[in-house]
Protein backbone atom coordinates (compact mmCIF):
# COMPACT_ATOMS: atom_id res chain seq x y z
CA UNK A 1 0.00 0.00 0.00
CA UNK A 2 1.70 3.21 -1.14
CA UNK A 3 1.58 6.65 0.43
CA UNK A 4 0.23 9.85 -1.07
CA UNK A 5 0.89 13.41 -0.01
CA UNK A 6 -2.67 14.72 0.27
CA UNK A 7 -4.06 15.32 3.75
CA UNK A 8 -7.47 13.73 4.34
CA UNK A 9 -10.56 15.64 5.38
CA UNK A 10 -11.76 12.56 7.22
CA UNK A 11 -10.06 9.75 9.11
CA UNK A 12 -11.42 6.65 10.78
CA UNK A 13 -9.44 5.66 13.86
CA UNK A 14 -10.96 2.59 15.47
CA UNK A 15 -14.65 3.35 16.04
CA UNK A 16 -14.05 7.12 15.90
CA UNK A 17 -14.50 9.32 12.81
CA UNK A 18 -12.49 12.55 12.69
CA UNK A 19 -13.10 15.35 10.19
CA UNK A 20 -11.55 18.64 9.10
CA UNK A 21 -9.36 20.26 11.79
CA UNK A 22 -9.86 17.31 14.15
CA UNK A 23 -7.83 15.06 11.84
CA UNK A 24 -4.39 14.59 13.46
CA UNK A 25 -1.19 14.84 11.44
CA UNK A 26 0.22 11.59 12.82
CA UNK A 27 -0.98 8.03 13.37
CA UNK A 28 -1.15 5.61 16.29
CA UNK A 29 1.77 3.61 14.83
CA UNK A 30 3.83 6.77 14.60
CA UNK A 31 3.03 7.72 18.19
CA UNK A 32 4.10 4.26 19.34
CA UNK A 33 7.26 3.81 17.28
CA UNK A 34 8.72 7.31 16.86
CA UNK A 35 10.08 8.09 20.33
CA UNK A 36 12.49 10.84 19.32
CA UNK A 37 12.04 13.86 21.54
CA UNK A 38 9.24 12.26 23.56
CA UNK A 39 9.22 12.46 27.33
CA UNK A 40 5.87 10.77 27.96
CA UNK A 41 6.74 7.25 26.74
CA UNK A 42 7.02 5.74 30.25
CA UNK A 43 3.40 6.56 31.02
CA UNK A 44 1.58 6.63 27.70
CA UNK A 45 3.17 3.55 26.09
CA UNK A 46 2.11 1.34 29.00
CA UNK A 47 -1.51 2.37 28.48
CA UNK A 48 -1.23 1.88 24.72
CA UNK A 49 -0.88 -1.85 25.33
CA UNK A 50 -4.59 -1.92 26.18
CA UNK A 51 -5.47 -0.36 22.84
CA UNK A 52 -3.19 -2.84 21.08
CA UNK A 53 -4.82 -5.71 22.98
CA UNK A 54 -8.27 -4.45 21.98
CA UNK A 55 -7.26 -4.52 18.31
CA UNK A 56 -6.14 -8.13 18.59
CA UNK A 57 -9.40 -9.04 20.35
CA UNK A 58 -11.49 -7.24 17.71
CA UNK A 59 -9.62 -8.90 14.86
CA UNK A 60 -9.73 -12.39 16.35
CA UNK A 61 -13.40 -12.09 17.22
CA UNK A 62 -14.41 -10.72 13.81
CA UNK A 63 -12.46 -13.26 11.75
CA UNK A 64 -12.67 -16.40 13.88
CA UNK A 65 -15.47 -17.94 11.82
CA UNK A 66 -13.97 -17.29 8.38
CA UNK A 67 -13.88 -20.17 5.91
CA UNK A 68 -10.54 -21.07 4.34
CA UNK A 69 -8.99 -17.90 2.95
CA UNK A 70 -6.14 -16.56 0.81
CA UNK A 71 -4.47 -13.18 1.36
CA UNK A 72 -3.84 -11.21 -1.84
CA UNK A 73 -1.37 -8.31 -1.83
CA UNK A 74 -0.53 -5.64 -4.37
CA UNK A 75 -0.35 -1.95 -5.02
CA UNK A 76 -3.07 0.54 -4.17
CA UNK A 77 -1.71 2.64 -7.05
CA UNK A 78 -2.46 0.14 -9.82
CA UNK A 79 -4.92 1.63 -12.26
CA UNK A 80 -8.21 0.01 -13.29
CA UNK A 81 -7.65 -1.90 -16.50
CA UNK A 82 -3.96 -2.52 -15.79
CA UNK A 83 -2.67 -6.05 -16.28
CA UNK A 84 -2.18 -6.62 -12.54
CA UNK A 85 -5.73 -5.50 -11.78
CA UNK A 86 -7.10 -7.82 -14.44
CA UNK A 87 -5.13 -10.73 -12.98
CA UNK A 88 -6.20 -9.81 -9.44
CA UNK A 89 -9.88 -9.73 -10.37
CA UNK A 90 -9.63 -13.05 -12.21
CA UNK A 91 -7.75 -14.53 -9.26
CA UNK A 92 -10.34 -13.31 -6.74
CA UNK A 93 -13.12 -14.97 -8.71
CA UNK A 94 -11.20 -18.23 -9.16
CA UNK A 95 -10.38 -18.40 -5.43
CA UNK A 96 -14.02 -17.80 -4.53
CA UNK A 97 -15.18 -20.57 -6.87
CA UNK A 98 -12.61 -22.88 -5.25
CA UNK A 99 -14.15 -22.20 -1.86
CA UNK A 100 -11.73 -19.62 -0.47
CA UNK A 101 -12.49 -16.24 1.06
CA UNK A 102 -10.24 -13.45 -0.25
CA UNK A 103 -8.41 -11.18 2.20
CA UNK A 104 -6.80 -7.93 1.07
CA UNK A 105 -5.69 -4.66 2.61
CA UNK A 106 -9.09 -3.31 1.64
CA UNK A 107 -7.81 -0.44 -0.47
CA UNK A 108 -8.08 0.40 -4.18
CA UNK A 109 -5.92 -0.86 -7.05
CA UNK A 110 -4.95 -4.53 -6.93
CA UNK A 111 -6.71 -4.97 -3.59
CA UNK A 112 -10.00 -3.63 -4.86
CA UNK A 113 -9.74 -5.77 -7.99
CA UNK A 114 -9.22 -8.96 -5.98
CA UNK A 115 -12.11 -8.10 -3.65
CA UNK A 116 -14.34 -7.34 -6.63
CA UNK A 117 -13.50 -10.64 -8.32
CA UNK A 118 -14.36 -12.57 -5.18
CA UNK A 119 -17.54 -10.57 -4.58
CA UNK A 120 -18.79 -10.97 -8.14
CA UNK A 121 -18.17 -14.73 -7.96
CA UNK A 122 -20.31 -15.00 -4.84
CA UNK A 123 -17.39 -15.44 -2.45
CA UNK A 124 -16.59 -13.76 0.84
CA UNK A 125 -14.45 -10.65 0.50
CA UNK A 126 -12.47 -9.28 3.47
CA UNK A 127 -10.62 -5.97 3.76
CA UNK A 128 -8.13 -5.23 6.54
CA UNK A 129 -7.54 -1.50 6.41
CA UNK A 130 -4.88 0.57 8.18
CA UNK A 131 -4.79 4.06 9.63
CA UNK A 132 -2.47 6.19 7.49
CA UNK A 133 -1.66 9.91 7.20
CA UNK A 134 -3.92 9.84 4.13
CA UNK A 135 -7.29 8.08 4.10
CA UNK A 136 -8.06 5.55 1.38
CA UNK A 137 -11.09 3.89 2.93
CA UNK A 138 -12.30 0.37 2.28
CA UNK A 139 -13.24 -0.44 -1.30
CA UNK A 140 -16.88 -1.11 -2.21
CA UNK A 141 -16.43 -4.89 -2.66
CA UNK A 142 -15.49 -5.67 0.95
CA UNK A 143 -18.03 -7.76 2.87
CA UNK A 144 -16.16 -7.75 6.19
CA UNK A 145 -13.95 -4.75 6.85
CA UNK A 146 -11.74 -3.94 9.83
CA UNK A 147 -9.68 -0.76 10.21
CA UNK A 148 -6.52 -1.21 12.26
CA UNK A 149 -4.33 1.37 13.96
CA UNK A 150 -1.22 -0.82 14.14
CA UNK A 151 0.54 -2.48 11.22
CA UNK A 152 1.80 -5.41 13.29
CA UNK A 153 -1.71 -6.30 14.48
CA UNK A 154 -3.04 -6.15 10.93
CA UNK A 155 -0.17 -8.30 9.61
CA UNK A 156 -0.96 -10.95 12.21
CA UNK A 157 -4.52 -11.18 10.85
CA UNK A 158 -3.26 -11.55 7.27
CA UNK A 159 -1.24 -14.61 8.28
CA UNK A 160 -3.45 -16.19 10.93
CA UNK A 161 -6.55 -16.50 8.75
CA UNK A 162 -4.99 -17.37 5.38
CA UNK A 163 -3.90 -20.66 3.82
CA UNK A 164 -1.68 -18.88 1.26
CA UNK A 165 -0.28 -15.52 0.14
CA UNK A 166 -0.52 -14.33 -3.45
CA UNK A 167 1.60 -11.26 -4.16
CA UNK A 168 1.03 -9.09 -7.22
CA UNK A 169 3.07 -6.04 -8.31
CA UNK A 170 3.39 -3.45 -5.57
CA UNK A 171 5.72 -1.13 -3.69
CA UNK A 172 7.30 -1.03 -0.25
CA UNK A 173 4.20 -2.29 1.58
CA UNK A 174 3.84 -5.22 -0.77
CA UNK A 175 7.54 -6.07 -0.43
CA UNK A 176 7.21 -5.94 3.34
CA UNK A 177 4.31 -8.40 3.25
CA UNK A 178 6.14 -10.69 0.81
CA UNK A 179 9.33 -10.97 2.85
CA UNK A 180 7.45 -11.30 6.13
CA UNK A 181 5.65 -14.31 4.65
CA UNK A 182 8.89 -15.82 3.32
CA UNK A 183 10.59 -15.34 6.69
CA UNK A 184 7.74 -17.04 8.55
CA UNK A 185 7.83 -20.02 6.18
CA UNK A 186 11.64 -20.26 6.08
CA UNK A 187 11.88 -20.26 9.89
CA UNK A 188 9.02 -22.72 10.34
CA UNK A 189 6.72 -20.29 12.11
CA UNK A 190 4.03 -21.24 9.60
CA UNK A 191 3.90 -24.52 7.65
CA UNK A 192 2.08 -25.73 4.54
CA UNK A 193 1.83 -22.12 3.42
CA UNK A 194 2.28 -21.34 -0.29
CA UNK A 195 3.75 -17.96 -1.23
CA UNK A 196 3.06 -17.09 -4.86
CA UNK A 197 4.27 -14.22 -7.05
CA UNK A 198 2.07 -13.16 -9.94
CA UNK A 199 3.44 -10.73 -12.50
CA UNK A 200 6.43 -12.64 -13.85
CA UNK A 201 7.92 -9.67 -15.69
CA UNK A 202 7.58 -7.42 -12.65
CA UNK A 203 9.27 -9.82 -10.22
CA UNK A 204 11.95 -11.25 -12.54
CA UNK A 205 14.62 -8.73 -11.51
CA UNK A 206 14.07 -9.47 -7.83
CA UNK A 207 14.22 -13.22 -8.40
CA UNK A 208 17.42 -12.86 -10.43
CA UNK A 209 18.98 -10.84 -7.60
CA UNK A 210 17.91 -13.41 -5.01
CA UNK A 211 19.42 -16.20 -7.13
CA UNK A 212 22.57 -14.45 -8.34
CA UNK A 213 23.41 -12.38 -5.26
CA UNK A 214 21.73 -13.73 -2.13
CA UNK A 215 22.14 -17.39 -3.07
CA UNK A 216 25.60 -17.08 -4.63
CA UNK A 217 26.79 -15.19 -1.53
CA UNK A 218 25.42 -17.88 0.77
CA UNK A 219 22.82 -15.67 2.44
CA UNK A 220 20.03 -18.09 1.51
CA UNK A 221 20.03 -21.75 0.50
CA UNK A 222 18.80 -23.34 -2.75
CA UNK A 223 15.76 -24.70 -0.89
CA UNK A 224 14.73 -21.15 0.07
CA UNK A 225 14.09 -20.22 -3.54
CA UNK A 226 11.74 -23.19 -3.72
CA UNK A 227 9.47 -21.48 -1.19
CA UNK A 228 8.14 -19.33 -4.05
CA UNK A 229 5.90 -20.21 -6.98
CA UNK A 230 6.08 -17.66 -9.79
CA UNK A 231 3.26 -17.74 -12.32
CA UNK A 232 0.86 -15.61 -14.34
CA UNK A 233 -1.55 -18.53 -14.77
CA UNK A 234 -4.50 -18.05 -12.42
CA UNK A 235 -5.61 -21.67 -12.63
CA UNK A 236 -2.09 -22.92 -11.90
CA UNK A 237 -1.98 -20.68 -8.83
CA UNK A 238 -5.35 -21.87 -7.50
CA UNK A 239 -4.50 -25.51 -8.21
CA UNK A 240 -1.23 -25.10 -6.31
CA UNK A 241 -3.00 -23.62 -3.28
CA UNK A 242 -5.60 -26.40 -3.32
CA UNK A 243 -2.94 -29.12 -3.66
CA UNK A 244 -1.02 -27.88 -0.62
CA UNK A 245 -4.25 -27.41 1.32
CA UNK A 246 -5.32 -31.05 0.85
CA UNK A 247 -1.89 -32.71 1.28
Amino acid sequence: MEMHSSVPKERHTGPVTLRRTAVPTGTADQALLDSSGRTDWKTKDAWRTLRILSEFVEGFDSLADLPKAVSVFGSARSLPGSRECEIAEELGGALARAGYAVITGGGPGVMGAANRGANNAGGLSIGLGIELPFEQGLNDWVDIGIDFRYFFVRKTMFVKYAQAFVVLPGGFGTMDELFEALTLVQTGKVTRFPVILMGVDYWSGLIDWMRNTMLDDGKIGPEDLNLLLISDDVQEVVDHIVSVDVD
